[in-house]
């Protein structure tokens, strides 16, 4: 790795080094999400009012929130997985068509991530790859495969937590979205937000009785092509496991 890359990163990236930007140009803005094409097979997610969870105590989720690595045998339900990804990508409001104001903050509202899934213990679904469509609430089923929790874990680096969850939780950044607005200071922010949306699962996995654990060390041109991107236009930026904590002591 060339030496001192970071540290030329931040000073390349800093307000006084940028041009004038593709939305102060007048460029159209690139699309919101990627659109689910014809033929796709989308699955309906449960209605978020259909997840009832206990009293909660924002204190006692904050203080007890920690890495899980280990994970119950028990699958997730769909109305769990459903909540899950409400929390982390959920859109609440789409404004005049130009902006998406979702649960968790992103610089300039640009919401730049795609989630992908792959999926190993969820009731009623197949395990394999899917991807979140924000806008309609549902998932994409891109590929049905029993082995490919097990890819993705080599990709990983051999990290056997990430076979055993029941679900991994994958977000590409679509680096067009971002760079629109903020030139090449918006990849800084792509990382900042990618923390914003981790957070949020973690304290949604807490709340189904669970746990995640995110995860930066993965080789990303092997999990690019496990997930169909071309690591450039659209690449993986952070992965999170997450599953039900196993009971007892």
């Amino acid at each position: 790795m060339t030496k001192e890359i970071g540290r030329r990163f931040m000073e390349e990236t800093r307000y006084d080094r940028l041009g004038v930007s593709e939305q102060q140009r007048g460029v159209p803005q690139p699309p919101l999400v990627r659109a689910v094409e014809e033929g796709e097979g989308r699955i309906a997610l449960p209605a978020l009012d259909s997840f009832r969870y206990p009293p909660l105590d924002f204190t006692a989720l904050v203080t007890g929130r920690k890495s899980l690595r280990s994970y119950a045998e028990s699958p997730l339900t769909r109305e769990e997985l459903s909540f899950l990804l409400w929390c982390a990508q959920g859109v609440k409001e789409i404004r005049q068509g130009v902006a998406t104001i979702r649960t968790v903050p992103s610089a300039g509202a640009r919401h730049a991530f795609e989630t992908y899934l792959s999926v190993h213990r969820v009731e009623g679904l197949a395990p394999g790859l899917y991807r979140f469509d924000a806008l309609g609430h549902g998932l994409v089923r891109l590929r049905e495969d029993g082995d490919f929790g097990a890819a993705l874990a080599e990709a990983c680096f051999g990290q056997s937590f990430v076979e055993r969850s029941a679900v991994v939780f994958a977000w590409a950044a679509v680096a067009h979205r971002m760079t629109w607005r903020y030139g090449e200071r918006g990849y800084r922010y792509l990382h900042l937000d990618a923390g914003h949306v981790c957070q949020n699962l973690y304290l949604a996995a807490e709340v189904i009785g669970g746990g995640a654990c995110g995860i930066a060390a993965f080789d990303d041109d092997a999990v690019n092509r496990l997930l169909g991107l071309d690591g450039e236009r659209e690449f993986a930026i952070y992965l999170a496991a997450a599953g039900k904590r196993v009971s007892g002591p």
